[in-house]
């Protein structure tokens, strides 16, 4: 496998999709996953990227598509879910979106350990503007991001040793089929707006050159570190 080689988990849809087309852009080889057949077949093919279906909650199907690489340049983990509609208040539901935001980044790290240690590759994580502030709607993915900042921290200093470097993202509101329903509603998208001090909604390729910058050795002396891009949505 390529030297420059990346993995970018739920990597063929929204924020995931937008990072591993513009990583290929840039003359990455890069591998992303989708959670179903059907996912990966309505992805649009782009050259220098090879699509994949992966759960990420399944300790063998990580570990299928991650011992194929030797050493590795980069592992994005963008796989993640977000269940409305009271789900998450359920004991059940909130434990299933930590196992796929959290749990789900922890296992896919440890699973590309050995591969970025060769490759002296970098972890990007993807955390959220939900990190950082609570939400009444959505307290399993609230949860689930806020530890994936801490997961960021800690593994940055477990593992620098290796010269394994994590860092995170921290979208904010970002147009995606995920956020389409508030995007089309003036009454909710209004509020989001105003909060935002750039007055519109990012886009998924956005994420691509922030995540690109935190794989390169520009920022070899960058980690444990969690990365805005949120339009300033946070910076008030």
């Amino acid at each position: 496998m390529s030297s420059r080689h990346v993995v970018v988990t739920g990597g063929t849809s929204g924020i995931g999709g937008g990072i591993a087309r513009h990583l290929a852009t840039l003359g990455y080889s890069v591998t992303a996953t989708g959670v179903s057949a059907a996912e990966i077949a309505a992805f649009e093919p782009q050259a220098g990227i090879e699509a994949v279906v992966l759960d990420v909650t399944d300790d063998a199907a990580v570990a299928a598509v991650l011992d194929r690489f030797d050493a590795l340049t980069g592992l994005v983990n963008c796989a993640g879910t977000i269940q409305r509609g009271g789900v998450e208040f359920d004991v059940d539901g909130f434990r299933r979106t930590l196992e796929v935001n959290l749990v789900g980044t922890m296992r896919c790290c440890v699973a590309a350990r050995a591969a970025l240690a060769r490759g002296h590759g970098a972890i990007v994580n993807t955390a959220s503007m939900l990190s950082y502030f609570g939400s009444p709607y959505v307290p399993g993915y609230s949860a689930s991001k806020g530890g994936i900042v801490q997961l960021t921290k800690s593994l940055a200093a477990a593992w620098a040793a290796e010269r394994i470097r994590v860092n995170a993202i921290a979208p904010g509101w970002i147009e995606t089929k995920l956020t389409a329903p508030l995007v089309g509603d003036p009454a909710r998208a209004a509020p989001i707006l105003a909060r935002t001090p750039m007055g519109r909604w990012g886009q998924p390729a956005e994420l691509g050159g922030p995540v690109a910058f935190l794989l390169s050795k520009d920022a070899g002396f960058v980690t444990g570190a969690v990365l805005p891009v949120d339009g300033g949505y946070a910076a008030i």
